[in-house]
């Protein structure tokens, strides 16, 4: 039984981290900038933002891992 009920938290929890994550993608996509030029000399802009933003959200995931786990 309890391993049974540990696979199924395992699951969840999964589940549960793709679906955060597929939304944040979303959000993202959402905010996107115009179109660039299609020109061969177009470079293209790293949003500094957007970097920092991701790093926070991942340092939070992480977070959230690790107390989960130490519980």
């Amino acid at each position: 039984l309890s391993n049974l009920k540990l696979k199924v938290h395992v699951l969840l929890s999964t589940l549960f981290f793709f679906f955060f994550f597929s939304g944040l993608m979303q959000l993202s996509m959402a905010q996107g900038s115009p179109a660039a030029p299609t020109t061969a000399t177009a470079r293209v802009a790293i949003d500094a933002k957007a970097v920092d933003q991701a790093v926070a959200y991942l340092l939070m995931v992480a977070a959230l891992f690790v107390t989960y786990l130490a519980h």
